[in-house]
């Protein structure tokens, strides 16, 4: 009932109750989360092949599970995105190109982990081959997506995967930052996610879904109770951050949440089992000092967080 209640005054487009952002040392570019349960919450970062967790309202990490080996990857994944479903969560990289337009392999990954306790572990094996499912999908063949994934991911029509959220039907959508066609961000449902990572492909999808957030694309998604919050950003660094509630049918409109983000990146957000939700920053460019996050020493990375009490 707090959960609903919450979400209802979210729903009203009410200001929501905040404090200041909270701080979590050792990584900078927080990119996608979960809730493990009541206090401990799991982080990934898009230049590591690594899962941190922390507890809230502590800055030090307490745990970290490294995918290297699991994910085979010789670079970092880019990992982006993760959804939760009973004690399984799903994580997608951004099947992106880099910022050169070169072609990334290794940031073709749709894996999962499952929980156990207050860390996770590997579960099933990586599939490598979702990318090539979403452009030989005749259902799809509308977005013109190999066109978009033959480009930089940040540039105009460029292709990369940010969110990923849970359906009530057992499936998963997919969010994109770009392409933005017509204004308009893309979800694409995954339908048979766990056939996927045990080994049966290819993937299937639904009709795509097309969201009027204010010419921004998803940055993250989280399902809380029966509707959605959404983190929207552009396509590329320069543009504005806002949240947004989808009641989850295709053709309602978004409507805009109240919540002063001040200099924040939402990259990733996650809801706690009491309906609370968490917003992660992605502050890999903020300087320290004379260097960027993500390039300052190791002691002095650091993410924000920012905890909204609709």
């Amino acid at each position: 009932m707090k959960a609903l209640a919450a979400l209802l005054l979210v729903a009203a487009g009410a200001a929501t109750a905040q404090a200041a952002p909270a701080r979590y040392d050792g990584l900078c570019d927080a990119s996608a989360a979960v809730a493990l349960d009541e206090r401990h919450f799991i982080v990934a970062d898009d230049e590591h092949n690594r899962l941190t967790v922390y507890r809230q309202g502590h800055a030090k990490r307490v745990g970290e599970v490294d995918l290297d080996k699991f994910l085979g990857a010789k670079k970092e994944s880019d990992l982006e995105g993760a959804a939760q479903r009973g004690d399984r969560i799903y994580w997608i990289s951004s099947h992106a190109r880099n910022s050169r337009g070169e072609l990334r392999e290794d940031r073709h990954r749709f894996f999962a982990t499952d929980i156990r306790g207050d860390t996770v572990a590997p579960a099933g094996k990586p599939y490598t081959r979702l990318l090539d499912d979403l452009l030989a999908a005749p259902s799809l063949a509308p977005l013109k997506l190999a066109d978009a994934a033959a480009r930089a991911a940040e540039a105009d029509g460029g292709f990369n995967i940010e969110g990923l959220a849970t359906a009530a039907d057992g499936s998963l959508l997919i969010g994109l930052r770009n392409p933005i066609p017509q204004g308009r961000a893309l979800l694409i449902p995954l339908l048979n996610p766990a056939e996927l990572v045990d080994g049966r492909g290819p993937a299937r999808f639904g009709a795509v879904i097309r969201l009027d957030l204010g010419g921004r694309g998803v940055r993250s998604i989280e399902r809380v109770g029966n509707a959605y919050l959404i983190a929207a950003g552009p396509p590329a660094d320069d543009g504005t951050f806002a949240l947004f509630r989808w009641s989850g049918q295709a053709g309602d409109a978004p409507t805009p949440v109240k919540a002063d983000l001040g200099s924040l990146r939402p990259e990733a957000l996650f809801a706690w089992p009491d309906g609370r939700v968490t917003l992660l920053s992605d502050d890999g460019g903020v300087m320290v000092g004379k260097k960027a996050c993500k390039d300052a020493d190791k002691g002095k990375r650091a993410f924000r967080a920012l905890d909204l009490r609709p």
